[in-house]
């Protein structure tokens, strides 16, 4: 399919990057005008071009030539000044979107073989390096980029707040479904990153004990002041030996569906507002009155249902000991429900077609991608004085109130 606009638009690119390229040497060249050598001649100057290449972007190939940058001081001088391209690095081939579209591309149920078919009216019938065995080559390499991922040095990290959940995927090539065990935490300063995951045996206390053991492993030594996970018993087992001092938060949106599920369909509406009023009460003293009430008008004729609500009952106010601001973030593991909901649709559309190691990469090069969208904390500025120690109740800072002493200096 032939498209006159989008050629202009590719024309158009092609003489734009040219001149984003050319002005780049340029302003390298006049940072360096005032260096001489020694017989009084220009020291970094221009050196024609390299070959001409093509570059795959949003709207197709783009070609373009980079200049050569040239430092005439000596060869062995270990100050030679080197020109490193920021537009188009020497290794690029791809731009960014089209990294990132790729394994979303993956995901979201094109397959291996209807990548080239996919992408034709995008970027062109001739688009190079898209083809199928392209592709497989590229999996390959995201799954090295997440073996190197895994080795990071982390002991310049900490997290405020770490969300743990697992995630079960389908995978043809496995007798039973896969496990992806999930973590993500927040920094002092309010930003999301995931720490961690690897595939795991439902959720075992063992698998979750591995995968925080290699964190620790790799520098991650200070506990985090918060972990919000479901009831699952491996994950608090295992954070219970590794961070003893943590506190425990239980998600609201799976005890409410656990709760829901031991009730009729008629009763589920009415049950699942006095679960909300629960835990949107403005103070923990409200919340537990609405706990007691409506465990005790379940106690007799839905006792599994009220048994299963009031288990875990501490662990799910934990959150009014924590700023206000932070509660919406703090009552779900929503950060990673939301950003795995397109993993569990590519394993529908595929029909299971992932291996172990498969999902792993595309998990990986997923949350990546995913996580430069990723909201910042409301309220970041209280972080730091969780990690001082500061206390709060009902969300609100507790003001120490001075000493009998203290009023007796500020008065003299």
């Amino acid at each position: 399919m032939t498209d006159q606009l989008t050629e202009i638009l590719r024309q158009g690119a092609r003489t734009l990057l040219a001149q984003a390229v050319e002005a780049e040497v340029a302003d390298f060249l006049a940072k360096h005008a005032g260096l001489k050598t020694e017989n009084g001649r220009q020291r970094v100057v221009r050196h024609g071009h390299l070959p001409e290449r093509e570059v795959m972007t949003g709207i197709g190939a783009v070609a373009v030539r980079q200049p050569r940058v040239r430092d005439r001081g000596a060869a062995a001088d270990p100050g030679r000044i080197r020109f490193t391209p920021a537009i188009l690095p020497p290794d690029m081939r791809r731009s960014k979107s089209i990294e990132t579209l790729l394994p979303i591309l993956y995901l979201k149920g094109i397959s291996t073989g209807d990548f080239s078919e996919a992408l034709a009216a995008l970027l062109g019938k001739d688009a190079p390096g898209l083809s199928p065995t392209a592709i497989v080559r590229l999996k390959d390499g995201w799954l090295d980029e997440y073996e190197a991922w895994q080795k990071r040095d982390l002991s310049a990290k900490r997290y405020v707040y770490v969300w743990a959940d697992g995630i079960y995927l389908q995978a043809r090539l496995e007798d039973e479904k896969p496990c992806i065990l999930v973590l993500i935490g927040a920094t002092p300063e309010g930003r999301k990153e995931l720490i961690g995951f690897t595939d795991g045996a439902r959720e075992s206390a063992q698998d979750w004990r591995e995968l925080l053991l290699d964190l620790k492993r790799h520098g991650l030594d200070m506990r985090p002041e918060l972990a919000i996970a479901d009831g699952a018993l491996g994950f608090w087992k295992a954070a219970g030996e590794i961070w003893p001092t943590t506190r425990e938060q239980r998600c609201w949106v799976h005890k409410t569906a656990n709760v829901l599920a031991k009730l009729p369909k008629s009763q589920q509406p009415k049950a699942k507002r006095a679960l909300q009023e629960i835990w949107m009460a403005e103070t923990k003293a409200d919340a537990e009155a609405a706990f007691d009430a409506l465990v005790e008008s379940y106690q007799v004729k839905y006792e599994k249902a009220a048994e299963c609500l009031n288990k875990d009952r501490d662990a799910m106010l934990t959150f009014y000991d924590f700023p206000a601001e932070h509660w919406k973030h703090l009552r779900t593991t929503n950060p990673i429900e939301s950003t795995f909901a397109t993993v569990r649709h590519r394993t529908r559309r595929s029909k299971g077609c992932l291996s172990n190691r498969t999902a792993l990469a595309m998990v990986f090069k997923l949350v990546e991608a995913a996580q430069k969208s990723w909201r910042r904390l409301d309220g970041h500025n209280q972080l730091p004085k969780l990690i001082l120690g500061v206390k709060f109740t009902d969300g609100l800072e507790v003001v120490a109130k001075p000493t009998s002493r203290q009023l007796a200096t500020a008065a003299a």
